[in-house]
């Protein structure tokens, strides 16, 4: 008998998981085009003038996220003067990927890579948040002829010291995993998310409404949460391959970051990387935590104007 209630439970929870992803996906649609690329598709939504002077601008979001995090308010303010592409990395917001395993920032570095040469862009200034630290650093390594500039904003860069919590580890194993994410984990999610997302602020005060108005419901689908927690499992292991390597860095690099950061720590992430790269300004706030995009917009904004002022000053410089 209480195997027959168990299976109705989940079935039911089943079923609530499918009503909340078509409601989920209503309330918050795709909002750029569909890039193909091998191994997925990735969501880009392009702002701002085409003929800017300078690169354009990538916006590349973290974990547990989607391309509206960088939207706002950063994105939408650089867009009245630049172009801006902001990315749903692959398996997120609208973006998908074939293989949950293609969740290293090498893999996800060379989709992007590939979205963009489709779409024509050369050379560009990036624009990257927390997981996508790594991504960054992993694009200006492999592909430095499209890195016109770097900025870094509480960045993941190096191993850490512990896991990435035990729920992740359990939604990245297979079967069980799948399982939980099908029954459990948006109607449970649901409830926490806001909690959730006021403690990554800390100890910042998250902005009403932002839950909503980033589409953060969209995280708790199973396959985005599923590909979220694969990216975190696989995260550690990857920056300890990748960061022996950043002294070969080229492009420039600002580094804006918290020293009141629980997330990602400045001191074991940001300070090492200044170190390790050639061409690094490290910015470290001390009254600031980690989602500096929102914690700091004005000088988020100031320092990419720079770098991208630099870079098109350099491209007209070599032109002659």
């Amino acid at each position: 008998m209480a195997v027959v209630i168990f299976v109705a439970a989940l079935a039911v929870l089943a079923l609530v998981t499918q009503v909340g992803v078509f409601l989920i996906q209503r309330a918050h649609p795709a909002q750029g085009r569909i890039v193909e690329v091998a191994g997925g598709a990735l969501h880009i939504v392009d702002l701002g003038p085409r003929d800017a002077a300078g690169p354009p601008i990538i916006m590349l979001h973290g974990a547990s996220s989607n391309l509206e995090v960088m939207r706002q308010p950063v994105g939408e303010l650089l867009s009245r003067r630049h172009r801006v592409l902001l990315v749903d990395r692959p398996g997120h917001g609208w973006s998908t990927r074939e293989r949950l395993a293609d969740s290293t920032p090498e893999i996800q570095a060379r989709m992007v890579a590939e979205a963009l040469a489709k779409l024509g862009i050369g050379s560009a200034v990036f624009a990257v948040h927390s997981w996508a630290g790594a991504l960054g650093a992993r694009l200006a390594l492999d592909y430095p002829q499209s890195v016109a500039g770097l900025a870094m904003l509480a960045p993941v860069a190096y191993p850490w010291p512990g896991g990435v919590g035990s729920y992740n580890r359990l939604i990245a194993t297979p079967v069980v995993g799948p399982l939980f994410a099908y029954t459990v984990t948006l109607p449970l999610g649901l409830l926490l998310v806001d909690s959730g997302t006021r403690g990554v602020f800390l100890p910042q005060t998250m902005p009403n409404d932002f839950v909503r108005n980033t589409a953060t419901p969209l995280l708790l689908r199973p396959r985005e949460f599923i590909a979220n927690a694969h990216d975190l499992v696989t995260l550690k292991a990857a920056v300890a391959e990748q960061s022996p390597r950043y002294s070969e860095i080229k492009a420039p690099v600002t580094i804006i970051t918290g020293e009141a950061d629980k997330t990602v720590s400045t001191n074991r992430h940001s300070r090492p990387f200044a170190a390790a790269a050639p061409h690094v300004k490290l910015i470290v706030l001390p009254d600031v935590g980690h989602m500096v995009p929102q914690a700091v917009p004005d000088l988020v904004i100031a320092e990419i104007e720079t770098m991208v002022g630099a870079a098109a000053g350099m491209a007209a410089a070599s032109a002659h």
